[in-house]
This record gives C-alpha cells, sequence and structure tokens, in this order.
C-alpha cells in the first residue's frame, strides 16, 4: 500500500466506505507530478475473499479512456488522422450515408452510432466483436447526429477497436498491451492490468459484482422496451439497454470478449498509472513518455458544448474522455477521464498534475446501480488534497 501524508484523508474517506461485508470492496490509486501518491485497498471481493491488492474488477465504461489513449497512440505516429473519414481506414463503414464521419466525430460521440438495440441477434451476440463491427458499418446514422452527440455507451469501444486494428493491422487486445502497458512499464509496477479478454489463469482474480444489474423495478426486457417508445429516455434505452445486455453484462463470456465500450477489466493502479502519464503532459517518472505534450494538448479540447441526446445534458465530449465531475466547489475544467456504471472511474488533470482512480464491485447504492456518490466525493478529496500540496 501507499498513503503519502498530504492524501491521508483520501484514504480515511474511501475505508470508512468497506467496513461491512454488504459494501463490497473497491480500491483507489493516485499519481501526482507522474508519482505514486496512493494506492489503497479495502473490503470484500466476495462472500469468502478480501479484496486483495491484485483483485480485478469490470469497470465498465471506464474502459473508453484506455480504448481512447490507445488510438491516440497510433494517431500521434500518423497512422490515424482526427479529421479524416473513418471510410478511410475502414471502407465498409463509409455505407449507409457514413462516408463523410470521421475519426473526430467518431470519437465525441457524434458518429450517430449509439443504437444497439436489435443491432445483431441473439442474447450474446454483442460480445462476437467481428458481427458487431459488421453491423456498425452497415448501420445509417441517427439524423439527431446532427443537432448534437449522443453517447455511444455500448458501440463506441467497437468503433475505437475497429479503426485502431485496421491501421495498425494488430488485435485490439494486443494493442492495448503494446500501446498502454509496454510504455508505461505496467508489469514492472504491478499495474499491468489493462485487459478486455481476461486471460483464463488470471480470472480467479476477478472480484465478483453485485447486486443485479437492472436498475429498474420492472424486468429489463419490459422497461428497455417501454422506454425505447419513450421521448426523453429513448435514445438511453437504445444506446445501453439491448435485449438481454443485463445477463451478458454479469455472464462470465464477457471476459472472453473484445469489447472495450463496456468490458474492460482494470485495478485501479493501473488506470491512475495511465492517467497519470495524461495529467503530467505525457511521461511518468521523467522517462516513460506515453503521449507527447502536443498530442495531451488536444486532448484537452472540448469538441461539442452540444446537448447530448442519449444523456439527456451537455457532457463537454472531448476526444475519447468527459471531464472529471467531482465534489468540489472549482471543478476541474481541464480534466479528462471517463466513468463506468456502477461507479467506477479514473481521469487526469494536468492543472494539478494528478490522477485519480476508483475501482468497485457494489454497484450503486441502495436505490440504482447505475452510479452513486462515492467516486465525486473521493475525487473531490483527492482533488484538494492536490491543491494543497
Amino acid at each position: 500500500m501507499i498513503v503519502d501524508k498530504r492524501f491521508l484523508p483520501v484514504a480515511d474517506v474511501f475505508f470508512r466506505m468497506f467496513d461491512k461485508p454488504g459494501q463490497g470492496g473497491g480500491a483507489i490509486a493516485a499519481y501526482l507530478h507522474g508519482e505514486p501518491v496512493l494506492d489503497v485497498w479495502a473490503g470484500w471481493a466476495d462472500k469468502q475473499r478480501r479484496w486483495a491488492g491484485d483483485t480485478i474488477v469490470l469497470s465498465f465504461s471506464t474502459g473508453k479512456g484506455v480504448a481512447s489513449t490507445v488510438l491516440h497512440r497510433l494517431a500521434e505516429r500518423g497512422l490515424v488522422s482526427y479529421d479524416a473519414p473513418v471510410a478511410q481506414y475502414w471502407p465498409e463503414f463509409g455505407a449507409a450515408g457514413k462516408e463523410n464521419i470521421t475519426v473526430r466525430e467518431l470519437m465525441s460521440h457524434r458518429a450517430g452510432l449509439h443504437k444497439i438495440r436489435g443491432l445483431v441477434p441473439g442474447r450474446y451476440g454483442l460480445l462476437d466483436s467481428e458481427k458487431v463491427a459488421a453491423a456498425l458499418a452497415a448501420a445509417p446514422p441517427d439524423a439527431r447526429r446532427l443537432t448534437g452527440p449522443g453517447y455511444h455507451a455500448v458501440t463506441y469501444g467497437n468503433l475505437v477497436a475497429e479503426v485502431a486494428a485496421r491501421v495498425s493491422g494488430m488485435p485490439f487486445q494486443d494493442l492495448v498491451r503494446q500501446e498502454i502497458a509496454e510504455p508505461l512499464g505496467a508489469e514492472e509496477f504491478g499495474a499491468a492490468e489493462f485487459w478486455y479478454r481476461v486471460p483464463p489463469e488470471q480470472r480467479h482474480r476477478i472480484a465478483r459484482l453485485f447486486p443485479k444489474v437492472n436498475f429498474l423495478p420492472a424486468p429489463w426486457a419490459t422497461a428497455g422496451a417501454v422506454m425505447s417508445r419513450m421521448p426523453g429516455v429513448k435514445g438511453l434505452a437504445e444506446a445501453g439497454m439491448a435485449d438481454g445486455f443485463d445477463e451478458v453484462m454479469r455472464s462470465p463470456r464477457a471476459h472472453n470478449a473484445v469489447m472495450p465500450g463496456w468490458n474492460g477489466v482494470f485495478t485501479a493502479r493501473s488506470l491512475a498509472r495511465m492517467y497519470g502519464a495524461l495529467a503530467n503532459g505525457g511521461a511518468l517518472e521523467g522517462d516513460r513518455r506515453l503521449l507527447t505534450e502536443e498530442t495531451v494538448e488536444q486532448l484537452l479540447e472540448v469538441q461539442t458544448r452540444r446537448r447530448d441526446y442519449v444523456l439527456g445534458f451537455r457532457p463537454n465530449w472531448r476526444l475519447g474522455y468527459h471531464p472529471a465531475w467531482v465534489a468540489t466547489r472549482k471543478q476541474p475544467l481541464r480534466s479528462i477521464g471517463h466513468y463506468g456504471f456502477g461507479g467506477s472511474g479514473a481521469f487526469a488533470d494536468p492543472e494539478t498534475g494528478l490522477s485519480f482512480a476508483f475501482v468497485t464491485n457494489r454497484l450503486g447504492n441502495a436505490y440504482t446501480t447505475i452510479s452513486d456518490g462515492r467516486f465525486p466525493r473521493l475525487g473531490g478529496a483527492v482533488v484538494t488534497a492536490a491543491r494543497r500540496s
């Protein structure tokens, strides 16, 4: 464990969140100016097992930030241009009126391809990345993309992974290792857990998620069908409520797939290390460079300030990230990161040189499994500590 004395208040808040088995378990980690200052864990990975330093957990949309960083590494080497049409690298994508949609639009949720309801047949069809990519390539874009972004809750990772694989000629999971884990020296620092397809020999380390994923009083299929016809929440149902997806998310079969929009498995340590580089001009410990300072500056630029027609508010999307929303009066407006279903999340704040990550197996709170106040509270505490240091 690591607890820099300046961050003792953050650790204290964290430990109080996991003092009973019913609260599950979790971990937090932070870097400041490229150096680790916080790495602690607590609670239970399941009913019979305490959370350990090497416990890993499904962190849902938190993985979108990792997938985005892979593509930025490729862009920095000139393999892909943000303002080029996606179809330049993925010709099939140009079907159904999508020939002019750019990589920049795709990475800021303006491709109009948020829908997963009916995208591929079969309950487990969403775990077949090739079928999903083919279906997205053939699909027409939603016309609302011209008026604002629409959060690609599930499909974003497939889109980014396909572009990355096409321009590099490598499977996406190999790219994650080559472009993220290896440059960060992750294995050396015990932070190699950047996984979408989890190796079978490592799966015993995965914490059990609870309670059930369904956050609604009605059965998932019924609620999804009803919501998909209701103005105001229609986009949310289209983007994240395919029939049976609540079961798919909890199935062990999810760890056989590479679906970077939602099935990333990480430790807080690994996420904090990646974002630690982004918070520190693209580098850690001086000589481990992930991105150039110029690229990091591009990542901080807001791509659209329009209302998101899926989420119903203005996320101010960056290139694959959103800003950190934390419980502090002065928000870190130049931050980038991504939160996940259930409450996990990670971000970088270049203004303070801080990165922070939180992962947990306890989805939400007693009222909803979507999320809760733990991450904003911890994030606010760690930003305050960094500003005082």
